[in-house]
């Protein structure tokens, strides 16, 4: 059996740190300084952490191979199943040409771009996230972006900057179930404290899609519409995760946040809008376009533009029906106690031929990781497929239509499918070998200035992996163990893990790959990487300084149990 050596340099945590970094060192190099492609980067970085795993660590060879399988094969599935899925049911719309209608509905609500940011990117952004998930959320809002008027590039940075605020309570409530499974802590009170955390950027994520979709000019104009928003989406989120569910919070505030948006442009109309709306119409015909006549969003299937403007009743119901019923399956999936019970039942547990059973953890326990779980039918995916089928069926779309798109858009993800399956390739042997939980060994070592950094273990486990579940399975019990050792609250830094996971989620390869499929950005992943990464790094400093002073001068904030 292989237990790995959390020190395997020289006896020394620092450098064998510093080399268990090398293959994220790649990634970000690769992406942003040398702008590669992502799958290029995304293979570089895997056969760097396969010789780090082999050579420094003394993994037997084996096993880093069949490490890599495995993680492809989660990369695959579920990964990649739900994305291809999320983005095959949009096209479905653009094929029956129901696209346009739901621009026209939009357009209905407001036809101010950065209005349409905050209600697209971040509302109904935030409700994909509580009910689905696993880069579902950025795929659909980016194409519904691309649907109203915006660039690619814009598209795709807006919706991953306001795929943060609800990521920590996503999934109902996932990465904190997870994380309270993990360390024994009850998870409604890891909940309660990250919503004394996540709640403070949640307020001020929709000013900053302002900027992004209009600068300054923009903020100037729509601060009371972005802060109501944000401030609406905060406090609900506060008040859910503290005294009514942990599971519905983002379910909640979303509702709540739409509401509010709604309700305000009732009886407020920001200036500036059609200024907005030039810029963006300008911006758009210096892109590249695709050919005259069709409607190609995010690369998707053409089909013939539509003259006819005067929504009816129905036409409205139409147009929303797909996005009705991914929210009405996927609340019944999660809500419905008897029917989420069948579904998980329906799981198959795949121990990994010739892994599971030779693999330790640093602390002697097999490798739970090493079972791989077949979600044929529990998987977001495969709601998802069903959804599309449905509504393939209710447009009336032929099953060789529906077929025809299935296989085009398979066609057109094949890149993406190979850099998701090789990060998650890298994140299983970064994981299995050891390196990772010794960088993390390392960072926790600094004792009470731990509180200030423990996010950053979050932040990086959510960029390698494209997810804050995999973030807490693979730090929260290093966090609870760091912070008995040095004497602070260990629900505080699990909590801080989970909500560093937040603003990670937009750098990580897999999220970018999704980003850039679905505005038709192929091979420009390094270019939304540099756009983004500020971000990230801007609102993890912010973190880092919260929960520090969360565990001193701000413990006053933090719920006891």
């Amino acid at each position: 059996m292989y237990t790995p050596d959390l020190a395997p340099l020289a006896g020394s945590l620092t450098l064998s740190s510093l080399v268990a970094l090398l293959p994220l060192l790649t990634i970000f190099l690769t992406l942003g300084v040398l702008r590669w492609k992502a799958h290029w980067a995304g293979l570089a970085a895997l056969v760097v952490a396969m010789l780090v795993a082999a050579v420094v660590y003394g993994m037997p060879v084996d096993l880093v191979a069949l490490s890599a399988t495995e993680g492809l094969a989660f990369g695959l599935f579920p990964i990649m199943w739900i994305v291809l899925n999320a983005i095959w049911l949009y096209e479905l719309t653009v094929r029956s040409g129901r696209f346009e209608d739901l621009r026209l509905v939009i357009d209905a609500i407001s036809d101010d771009p950065r209005v349409q940011a905050i209600i697209i990117a971040f509302c109904f952004g935030g409700l994909l996230e509580a009910l689905a998930g696993f880069g579902a959320p950025v795929a659909i809002t980016g194409v519904m972006l691309m649907a109203v008027g915006f660039t690619a590039m814009r598209a795709a940075t807006v919706v991953l900057l306001a795929n943060t605020a609800p990521v920590a309570f996503g999934a109902i409530a996932i990465p904190i179930i997870t994380a309270g499974n993990l360390t024994g802590i009850p998870y409604q009170h890891i909940g309660a404290i990250i919503g004394h955390q996540a709640p403070f950027f949640a307020a001020v994520v929709p000013l900053f899609l302002v900027f992004l979709v209009d600068g300054k000019r923009g903020v100037k104009q729509m601060w009371p519409l972005a802060l109501v928003v944000g401030l609406t989406f905060a406090i609900s989120q506060f008040v859910s995760s503290n005294f009514i569910s942990v599971e519905l919070t983002d379910i909640i505030a979303s509702l709540a946040g739409l509401a509010a948006a709604v309700i305000m442009l009732q009886f407020w109309t920001p200036e500036g809008g059609k200024d907005a709306l030039e810029k963006m119409r300008g911006e758009r015909e210096t892109e590249q376009a695709g050919p005259v006549g069709t409607t190609s969003a995010g690369g998707a299937v053409a089909t013939t533009a539509r003259t006819d403007v005067r929504l009816t009743p129905g036409r409205v119901l139409m147009a929303l029906f797909p996005y009705l019923l991914v929210i009405a399956i996927f609340s019944a999936s999660k809500l419905i106690p008897v029917l989420s019970s069948a579904l998980a039942a329906t799981d198959i547990k795949i121990p990994w031929p010739g892994l599971d059973g030779q693999v330790l953890t640093a602390d002697g326990e097999l490798a739970g990781s090493t079972v791989y779980a077949f979600q044929w039918l529990s998987s977001p995916g495969t709601l998802l497929l069903i959804t599309g089928i449905i509504v393939a069926i209710v447009y009336r779309l032929s099953l060789r239509d529906a077929a025809d798109v299935y296989l085009t858009n398979l066609v057109k993800l094949r890149y993406s499918i190979l850099t998701v399956a090789s990060v998650l390739a890298l994140a299983y042997v970064m994981n299995l070998s050891g390196q990772t939980i010794t960088i993390g060994t390392w960072i926790a070592g600094t004792g009470a200035a731990f509180a200030f950094l423990s996010p950053i273990l979050g932040w990086l486990g959510t960029a390698v992996t494209g997810s804050d579940t995999s973030a807490n399975a693979l730090f929260a019990t290093l966090q609870q163990t760091a912070a008995e050792k040095a004497g602070l609250d260990p629900a505080l830094l699990v909590a801080a893990n989970t909500s560093g996971g937040v603003v990670g989620k937009m750098i990580s390869p897999q999220n970018l790959t999704i980003a850039a499929t679905a505005v038709g950005l192929l091979g420009q992943e390094s270019a939304i990487f540099r756009k983004v990464i500020w971000w990230s790094l801007g609102m993890l400093a912010g973190l880092c300084l919260l929960v520090g002073l969360q565990s001193t001068v701000l413990s006053w904030m933090i719920p006891t149990l």
